[in-house]
């Protein structure tokens, strides 16, 4: 596996001045470094996370570091895909470009159960929130083109399996679940540049490695929560650092012709082995849109619209 050192690779000036980018899961960490990187070039950058506080932290934090004041904040629960609709539909109310979509939301150790819209809620805040505000926001995005979608995964893909007859299946462990829904990151981002070719709107998918974090904060199990966050912060990579990769696949002119393929430390990564299964990435694409309840109104692939 080729390891990135320096990061130089990831590295350019492209400025985004009139440019509007929202990062998810952006109230810490990578996703705060990546929002912040992008308001250092001049964006508009809209932050989304489910907490207020935190989020108004964040963008203080933001504004302070970047000198950039065109800062946003929304709220969004992906626990509800009533909260992810109408976060959808306040984008469009004040919003009237998006250039820039990172997917950066994604959480482990999450309670083992079903959400009040009937999937798992591992798979729902990893998979399923984000392929419907992904393709709720399509329109706006292809009409704003050119346009840039980024969804964050992880290595943990390389263990994921997609059982769609037993997706939201209660009582597995944790670990299964996140591995599963960041591998269906990965071959929905496959799927929809199939779909959307030609439209301006490029979709791609990365695996960032480990982040210095506290990304094991949900754990009930007060000794494996303290342990592996301790393994994070000693062996990841600082989240400044880890912020130039998304950020990377979002503006950089070296990657315009790569659109659907899968990227680590800022170089395509085994997308080809993503992409062979055209039968899969298409039936999780019809599925995942039955499953979240895709309506007519909503579905521009019904409405054509056009590429």
């Amino acid at each position: 596996m080729r390891v990135l050192d320096d990061f130089t690779e990831c590295e350019n000036d492209v400025q985004l001045h009139g440019k509007v980018a929202l990062v998810t899961g952006a109230t810490s960490g990578s996703g705060l470094e990546t929002a912040r990187n992008l308001a250092k070039r001049g964006a508009r950058v809209i932050i989304a996370s489910r907490n207020a506080a935190k989020l108004s932290d964040a963008k203080a934090d933001i504004i302070k570091t970047s000198g950039n004041e065109n800062i946003v904040t929304r709220t969004v629960d992906y626990e509800s895909l009533q909260s992810v609709r109408n976060f959808a539909h306040e984008m469009y109310l004040f919003e009237p470009r998006l250039n820039i979509l990172i997917n950066n939301v994604g959480a482990i150790a999450l309670e083992d159960r079903l959400t009040s819209d009937n999937l798992h809620l591992m798979m729902q805040v990893n998979y399923f929130g984000v392929f419907l505000l992904t393709f709720l926001l399509y329109p706006l995005m292809k009409s704003s083109a050119p346009s840039r979608i980024v969804n964050v995964s992880s290595l943990a893909i390389l263990l994921g399996y997609i059982d769609l007859d037993h997706v939201n299946d209660v009582g597995g462990f944790t670990f299964k679940y996140y591995a599963n829904a960041k591998l269906a990151d990965v071959l929905f981002t496959v799927e929809m540049n199939k779909r959307i070719q030609g439209s301006g709107v490029n979709v791609y998918s990365m695996d960032p490695g480990l982040i210095k974090s506290d990304f094991f904060r949900n754990s009930n199990n007060t000794f494996w929560k303290s342990f592996l966050n301790a393994g994070l912060m000693l062996v990841g990579r600082s989240p400044v650092r880890t912020a130039l990769m998304p950020v990377f696949l979002a503006v950089d002119p070296r990657v315009a012709n790569a659109s659907g393929k899968h990227f680590r430390d800022c170089a395509e990564f085994y997308s080809s082995w993503f992409s062979n299964d055209a039968v899969l990435t298409k039936r999780l694409w019809e599925e995942s849109k039955r499953l979240v309840g895709i309506t007519p109104e909503e579905d521009w692939e019904i409405l054509q619209v056009p590429n």
